[in-house]
């Protein structure tokens, strides 16, 4: 603005010279109209300096027309420089405004992180504290887990050797109970002849029982072996001889008669009477080399062991009896079921 003042100014003075030189001119030529007696030589000054004058007047009349021109492109100048001004201003003022704004949040952020910090620091110690005490707990579970897993790896370890034991158990128990029906199929061909006599086989509990009733084995009162008794149990006493692992027990039966008087030597009562008749079986079995005595065992059960009611007279004939049980032996199946 104070530079488009000056330029104003300095029009100003032009355009007053300019009259003055006019001015200056016109007296010029009064003078040598009013004064025709004046010299050559002031004449000739005069004119000289009328040219000077006048070359000067258009030397300020061209600075003049620059000077507008500089004058023009300055208010031009003035006008793009007084929009970018206006523009400048509003965008500082928008940018003030959003500074303000900006700096209002950042209190706020501030303020809130202040807050945010307090109960994060209050909030941390409290984790601090509480993750102190779950580590001690973890410690306490790792280490009992740890004796868990230990505990655990014995108990696999104990219940592979189990399982390998009792597969192996169960692998000797099937053979037992294969060997067992073998042994009551060999007993069955060998006591055929005797079928239908008072004879009966009978597999069951993994252990064999040949049944044999007094009328093939015993007159009443008696326990001595009578001739096809006696022949029935050499054919098992041949069996038994090819199957040496065998426990035999032969337990002697009768009915509940009670024993009257003194018959067959001194038989005292029906104990007496069916042990005396198991012993007399295990003698005819001990007759064969191939049996082994260690084996047998000869027990008395008297009536207390019936098969039937004693009530009827087919009962009591058939809990008159002699019963050969086989056994196999389970030493090893008792060893190794201690070791399970």
């Amino acid at each position: 603005m104070k530079k488009s003042h000056f330029v104003e100014l300095i029009l100003i003075a032009i355009q007053i010279i300019n009259v003055m030189i006019k001015k200056a001119s016109l007296l010029l030529i009064v003078l040598v109209l009013s004064t025709s007696c004046v010299s050559k030589k002031i004449y000739t000054d005069l004119e000289n300096k009328y040219t000077d004058l006048k070359k000067e007047n258009r030397k300020l009349s061209d600075d003049n027309e620059d000077l507008v021109k500089a004058k023009n492109k300055l208010e031009l100048d003035s006008a793009t420089l007084k929009s970018e001004f206006d523009k400048l201003k509003s965008d500082r003022d928008k940018l003030l405004a959003d500074y303000t704004a900006s700096e209002k949040n950042l209190k706020t952020l501030q303020a809130s992180y202040a807050a945010l910090e307090k109960d994060s620091n209050e909030a941390l110690t409290a984790n601090i504290n509480k993750n102190r005490e779950l580590l001690t707990q973890l410690e306490a579970k790792q280490k009992t887990l740890l004796g868990e897993q230990e505990r655990l790896n014995k108990l696999k370890k104990d219940l592979e050797f189990s399982s390998k034991r009792l597969n192996e158990l169960e692998n000797m128990m099937a053979e037992k109970e294969a060997s067992m029906k073998k042994l009551k199929e060999t007993l069955s061909k060998a006591l055929n002849a005797f079928e239908g006599k008072g004879l009966t086989i009978e597999q069951k509990n993994g252990k064999v029982y040949v049944s044999m009733e007094n009328k093939l084995l015993f007159q009443t009162g008696s326990w001595a072996v009578g001739t096809e008794g006696k022949k029935a149990v050499v054919e098992v006493a041949k069996v038994l001889a090819q199957n040496p692992d065998i426990s035999v027990l032969i337990e002697g039966h009768t009915d509940d008669d009670k024993i009257l008087g003194n018959i067959g030597g001194g038989i005292e009562n029906n104990w007496d009477l069916s042990t005396k008749r198991a012993t007399a079986i295990v003698n005819i079995l001990s007759e064969n080399k191939g049996v082994k005595k260690e084996n047998l065992t000869a027990a008395g059960r008297g009536e207390f062991a019936p098969l039937l009611s004693n009530d009827t007279a087919e009962g009591k004939a058939k809990n008159r009896r002699i019963e050969i049980i086989l056994t196999p032996k389970l030493d090893e199946i008792s060893k190794m079921l201690n070791e399970l």
